[in-house]
């Protein structure tokens, strides 16, 4: 006779199945738990645990055996009372017990009953078919920060007179980037130098349809390894000087502010002059103009590193 297998029936539906003249089983509900180290979720769960100390016979295991049996209670108390002392038998002599899907037993030095249960199996019936299941590590990304990160990858110059006058308004940062996936996915720019003449290509439609959203904004290349010049194709306005190449500090939408700018450069030391208005009603400011594109580029370099390093190159 298998006496683990009833063990085993009885913890289904009981707490605690006690073999008389060896000691108890007990079990006790365990919540779900997730492990952290290998992502992985348990179900919740019965825990077994054993008794060495709970030997007295309560009925329960003999009157179950007996009745699957088909053995009178008396015949079957005896046979399971054996049973249990041949089990302690076996463990004095060293050996392991393992008691099918139940768990194993030994004697440690102090001749005490130790117990390992056998974790693969739950005998909490209200969990019956569900196993453990392990998910991958969960990335939570929250807008606000891409966001905020998109705005570092995104150069742009809001005008002070903007700012001054009303606060940054929450579509400007989505405009930008709709500007950021525009020329990523649509734009090309290409790059290419020859002697004196630099010129940068930008797409005219994604142009218009950041300049419809922001018009406080200029976008300008932040190319750290090249300075090329920048050729946008709109015609300005005839300025007051007959240089080609311009380093550009920026463009305002009012005249006052530009004028206000060409001051607070003139007072810092530089031919700053304005150059003209755009096609998109911008009015520019040039920290200084040449006619030769290598003093042009060699003025830019300086200027990015101790004026402003969103200067940018425009050529006629």
């Amino acid at each position: 006779m298998r006496l683990e297998h009833h063990i085993e029936e009885l913890l289904y539906r009981y707490n605690c199945v006690i073999v008389p003249e060896f000691g108890a089983f007990l079990s006790q509900t365990k919540s779900a738990f997730i492990d952290k180290d290998t992502h992985t979720f348990y179900p919740p769960s019965k825990f077994i645990s054993f008794n060495e100390q709970l030997t007295s016979n309560d009925g329960l295991l003999v009157s179950y055996v007996a009745d699957s049996e088909k053995a009178t209670y008396e015949s079957m108390l005896t046979e399971v009372a054996t049973i249990g002392k041949n089990w302690k038998v076996q463990l004095q002599r060293g050996e392991r017990l393992f008691l099918g899907n139940i768990g194993k037993l030994w004697l440690n030095k102090e001749s005490k009953i130790q117990f390992e249960p056998f974790e693969k199996v739950n005998f909490l019936t209200t969990s019956f078919g569900l196993s453990s299941c392990v998910s991958g590590k969960i990335t939570r990304e929250v807008l606000k920060q891409e966001v905020e990160k998109l705005e570092e990858e995104i150069p742009f110059i809001i005008t002070p007179e903007q700012r001054a006058k009303h606060s940054f308004r929450p579509y400007l940062k989505y405009a930008a980037i709709v500007f950021f996936s525009i020329s990523l996915g649509v734009s090309g720019l290409r790059v290419y130098k020859e002697n004196k003449n630099i010129d940068l290509l930008v797409q005219q439609d994604a142009q218009k349809q950041v300049s419809k959203r922001i018009e406080e904004a200029t976008f300008f290349d932040t190319s750290p390894l090249e300075l090329p010049v920048v050729n946008l194709h709109a015609s300005l306005t005839p300025s007051i000087t007959s240089a080609k190449y311009h380093i550009i500090a920026g463009a305002f939408k009012v005249k006052e502010n530009a004028d206000k700018k060409i001051e607070q450069l003139k007072v810092k030391g530089y031919n700053a002059n304005y150059i003209g208005v755009n096609k998109f009603g911008f009015h520019v400011v040039a920290f200084d103009s040449f006619s030769e594109a290598n003093d042009a580029i060699n003025y830019l370099r300086k200027i990015k590193k101790t004026e402003s390093s969103d200067a940018w190159l425009f050529q006629e």
